[in-house]
């Protein structure tokens, strides 16, 4: 069964943790949520074979159709809890009566970030770990394959062919930033988008609508998070969390975790994001309230042959 704490969910503060949206994170977009009763969940890997392999239908005038059966293999997992707490001493709640500042909302916010930045971190690491794509569905590319070439390289042709060999044809795009601003500009991609005569001179810009009608996808998701990469007190150190990769997958609205043709989902049960606070009277000199975001999910792929990865797609 799903956790179940000794203090009660604060629907205030969970109304002001689910309020936030960073619109550079992308983590519920790529891998959408999947409500499950409790916390053990299962899915099926599919033996696609099965649904591409054509038997004998013809039956006979005195005889029976024959039987085909369909299989898989069920896997069994479970999600996991991911939290943070802060504290709030009563001496600041204090301090902060008939102001504007609402030091327990404050608190909510900021963890909340925290833990949806953790989320969009393991998302990329699941999505953009090429151990997950077969052999045939991924490719890292070099010199002047690297779609930053804009001279050599054609990542219009080299999408559209790892499409057509994909056993269904993927229609969304996932791209880190690094890789979404060398491609929104390429002189081919603007070429083959407004057809301005200027072939590899082609300069400008075209939005992710324009090339997701070009690539004939329905949505082109672009991961612009930052991380701090560094230790806690060492200099910060600044990147991308979804780095210089191209992910081009297959996806459909998932109802059911045991019923899903999809590159990948989230199974989230406990309700997801939510909050509880408590008092601790052994904190500080007057005591103070304990404030803890709770998420509880896994990331899974189910049918990652449904997906194709392009890493170092750019310089």
């Amino acid at each position: 069964m799903a956790t179940q704490a000794p203090f009660p969910l604060n629907e205030d503060l969970t109304a002001i943790a689910l309020s936030y949206r960073n619109e550079t994170l992308i983590a519920d977009m790529v891998l959408p949520r999947v409500p499950v009763a409790v916390d053990s969940f299962k899915y099926f890997k599919m033996n696609k074979d099965e649904g591409f392999t054509v038997p004998d239908t013809k039956i006979g005038r005195k005889s029976e159709a024959h039987v085909v059966e369909f299989g898989g293999t069920e896997v069994t997992d479970s999600t996991v809890d991911y939290g943070l707490k802060d504290i709030v001493p009563l001496q600041d709640m204090r301090n902060a009566e008939g102001t504007p500042f609402d030091p327990m909302g404050r608190a909510a916010l900021n963890t909340t970030r925290l833990i949806q930045l953790d989320r969009e971190v393991r998302a990329a690491a699941v999505v953009f770990n090429a151990g997950n794509f077969a052999a045939a569905n991924k490719a890292t590319l070099s010199g002047t394959s690297q779609w930053s070439d804009y001279t050599n390289s054609n990542p219009i042709s080299a999408m559209l062919t790892a499409f057509d060999a994909m056993i269904m044809r993927p229609n969304k795009l996932i791209l880190g930033q690094a890789v979404w601003t060398v491609l929104r500009q390429h002189p081919k991609v603007i070429e083959a988008i407004k057809g301005t005569g200027a072939g590899a001179g082609a300069a400008g810009v075209v939005t992710r609508q324009q090339v997701a009608e070009l690539l004939e996808l329905q949505e082109i998701m672009v991961g612009a998070g930052w991380l701090n990469g560094a230790k806690k007190g060492a200099t910060a150190s600044y990147g991308r969390v979804w780095g210089k990769f191209a992910a081009a997958v297959y996806t459909e609205p998932v109802t059911s975790t045991e019923s899903a043709t999809t590159f990948g989902f989230t199974a989230e049960s406990g309700g997801g994001l939510r909050v509880r606070d408590w008092f601790d009277d052994k904190i500080g000199t007057d005591g103070a309230q304990v404030v803890q975001v709770v998420d509880t999910v896994k990331e899974v792929l189910p049918a990652n042959d449904l997906g194709f990865l392009w890493s170092a797609a750019v310089v």
